[in-house]
């Protein structure tokens, strides 16, 4: 299986690795007259990052650009699926920053270290499940 979002294969499998935050909850602590201590109301899951670094290859400049542009154009505020090689899906991901690390010459064409952040948003009691 490959490593797709939104169904598009645009990733190289090699060196790729998909680090998963840890996600948070938030809570509203309030002082109540005639009550010691404070209440506090959980509101639930709230967002968590999820990072993914990896190479991509392109026999040219050219061909590396406009795949660069290919991923670049998830930074669109929309939500988006990642599934990893292993067949875990994460639902529900804003792409905020994808980032050349490095260009270099690699074989006969141009390799590219990349990494990309994702916020996963809301609950993810279900949304690392396949």
């Amino acid at each position: 299986m490959s490593v797709t979002l939104d169904g598009q294969a645009i990733f190289d499998e090699q060196g790729l690795t998909i680090s998963v935050g840890s996600p948070s909850r938030a809570s509203l602590e309030r002082a109540v007259a005639g009550l010691e201590g404070m209440l506090s109301i959980d509101l639930g899951m709230r967002s968590r990052q999820i990072r993914q670094t990896g190479t991509l290859r392109a026999a040219s400049r050219a061909a590396m650009r406009a795949r660069v542009q290919t991923i670049a154009r998830h930074i669109d505020g929309q939500t988006h699926t990642l599934v990893a090689a292993d067949g875990e899906v994460f639902r529900d991901l804003r792409m905020d920053s994808f980032q050349k690390v490095a260009e270099y010459p690699g074989g006969p064409g141009i390799v590219a270290d990349y990494e990309i952040v994702y916020t996963q948003l809301g609950g993810q009691d279900d949304a690392a499940s396949s």
